[in-house]
This record gives structure tokens, C-alpha cells and sequence, in this order.
């Protein structure tokens, strides 16, 4: 199946640019644009922002909604398992691990990052419960963030602003310590989520080739990539000692030469949305494939905004 060689070395494009051409897409339409005009019925901001409201929240959740072709896509929400290996990556977001980078500690804390209702409002294709959690900003820098990537040529104005976060991912994901196996399972999410609204099979190879080429290689070297002036910056998720070195590597750019070191375990007590507070609580919400997802009640009284 196409969509298997995920940690394989793959050539072709780096970026999303509208010079990449599919069987079907014009090569002078970006993706983001072909996909809201054939998928939502109309190339507007709107129709691209729920465009990429429905990729990430498939993403996250699994197949939930209409548009769907009928592609299984499981959903990083629950636990599964990628070429034998377990993995769990709900955990980065429910504050049992000290991951999360909040700008201003030399290490991760443990932050609880599903704060505004958890997957009910993903459900309703809403961020958030509410525009002052982490969970909104969040899920809204994501969407802004894949806009860019994905070539939307309307983002810019209320309903799909510019991307608004970091522009180095390493920066943002250096205290997970993602493993090869970690984001192979949420690279092939993410191309099952496409797949399944309806990306041909050479779209959903460039989405591909692109979560791996620029995100899924230890000490990748730096890259100009989103916002587009932000100059080179170093883009590698995949840190763990396991994940595939780079050809280009340039391990001398990132601290402890590339490798992550793995985030302490924190007790839930211990979590919350300042990263010191009580978390009291567990609700679980389902998913579309019957899983669950904890959304914990946070006591602590400030909230920081953990930078995406």
C-alpha cells in the first residue's frame, strides 16, 4: 500500500508548492485551493479553513464526519500500534509527561494542553469551547500552520489567519523526544486523514513525502519552511536516538548532537495548565472509532500559553 513507505528514503519535494503536479490537480493550483474547490464546493478563506479543520481534527480523532471516502483512519487520539511497536501520543497533550515547551524553562513541563473541552468541540469542528485556552491556540496555530504548508492562497484574513507560532518545530518539540515510531504513526494518520476527505493518491504522496523528508529525520539540517520569511530554521521532530539520521545531517546544530532525551513521567497530580497547579478530574470523550481521551479539570488559576 502506498502509504506504507513512511520510513523508507524518499525523494521528491520538500514543500508544498504549487509546481508539484498531481494526475488530477493543475500544476498552477496549490493543493489547499484544488481541495476546497472539489472537496467544500467553493475555494473561499472559509471553505479553506474547514478544510483544514476537517485534515487535522481527522488527524486526532479518527473518521468523524462527512466528507469520507471510506478510508479507515484510526486517529493519534488513541493508543496503536506502528510496525509492532505501541505508541500513545495522547499523552503530550494531558500533562503526564514533562514535554510541553513553554518558552521559558531549559526543560519540558507537564501541561495540560486539552483544556477546552477535549474532543466534544472537535467534533462540532471547533477548536475549542473557548478562544482562551491552550487547547484553542493550539488547534488554531496548527490549522494556520498547515494552510501555509498546503499552499492556501486566501489565508491571511479573519477566518484563516496567518500562522501565528514558532517557526522551528524542533523548537516547539524538543522536550517529547518523539520516537521513529511515534511519528510514523501520526505521518500515517495524517495521510490516512487526507486520503479518507478525498487527496488523490499522488497528493496524499507529496503530503507524505513531506512529513518525512522535512519533519521525520534526526538533525535535518535547517529549512526556511513556514512563515516563509522567517529564514532557515531547524525543523526535525524525530529526535529519539532510533529515528533515521538524516543524509544532510547536521547534528551540530541541535543540542546533545540531535538525540532528545526522554521526558520525566509526572504524577497527575502534578499536571496542569501552568505546568505547577492540581489537576483534578478525568472525563472521558469518545472518539468516532469508540476510544477515549481523558479532559481533566485544571484548579490552577493561571494559564500560560504554550507557543505552537
Amino acid at each position: 500500500m502506498f502509504l506504507e513507505h513512511l520510513f523508507l528514503a524518499l525523494t521528491g519535494a520538500l514543500f508544498l508548492s504549487t509546481a508539484l503536479v498531481s494526475a488530477q490537480r493543475p500544476s498552477s493550483t496549490p493543493i489547499c485551493d484544488y481541495y476546497a474547490e472539489t472537496i467544500l464546493g467553493a475555494n473561499t478563506e472559509a471553505n479553506q479553513r474547514l478544510l483544514m479543520v476537517l485534515l487535522l481534527h481527522t488527524t486526532v480523532l479518527g473518521n468523524y464526519t462527512t466528507p469520507n471516502t471510506g478510508i479507515a483512519v484510526h486517529g493519534i487520539a488513541a493508543p496503536g500500534t506502528f510496525r509492532g511497536q505501541k505508541v500513545n501520543l495522547i499523552k503530550y497533550f494531558t500533562g503526564e509527561i514533562a514535554s510541553t515547551n513553554n518558552g521559558t524553562t531549559p526543560h519540558g513541563v507537564p501541561i495540560l494542553l486539552l483544556d477546552g473541552g477535549g474532543a466534544a468541540p472537535l467534533l462540532k469542528n471547533v477548536s475549542s469551547y473557548n478562544t482562551s485556552s491552550l487547547q484553542y491556540h493550539i488547534f488554531d496555530h496548527i490549522e494556520q500552520y498547515f494552510g501555509t504548508l498546503l499552499g492556501c492562497s486566501k489565508q491571511g484574513g479573519s477566518a484563516l489567519p496567518a500562522y501565528q507560532g514558532r517557526a522551528s518545530m524542533y523548537e516547539v518539540h524538543k522536550f517529547m523526544d518523539l520516537s521513529a515510531a511515534e511519528m510514523g504513526w501520526f505521518n500515517l494518520q495524517a495521510t490516512l486523514a487526507i486520503a479518507s476527505l478525498g487527496f488523490s493518491k499522488q497528493d496524499v504522496g507529496i503530503v507524505n513525502d513531506t512529513l518525512y523528508n522535512v519533519f521525520s529525520q534526526r538533525c535535518s539540517p535547517a529549512v526556511s519552511l513556514v512563515p516563509k520569511n522567517a529564514g532557515p530554521q531547524l525543523q526535525s521532530l524525530c529526535i529519539n536516538e532510533d529515528c533515521p539520521l538524516d543524509k544532510n545531517a547536521t547534528c551540530a546544530l541541535y543540542p546533545n548532537k540531535g538525540v532528545g532525551v526522554a521526558p520525566e513521567v509526572v504524577n497527575a497530580t502534578n499536571a496542569s495548565a501552568s505546568g505547577t497547579g492540581t489537576v483534578t478530574g478525568t472525563a472521558a470523550v469518545a472518539t468516532s472509532t469508540g476510544a477515549v481521551f481523558p479532559s481533566r479539570t485544571v484548579t490552577a488559576a493561571s494559564i500560560i500559553k504554550a507557543r505552537v
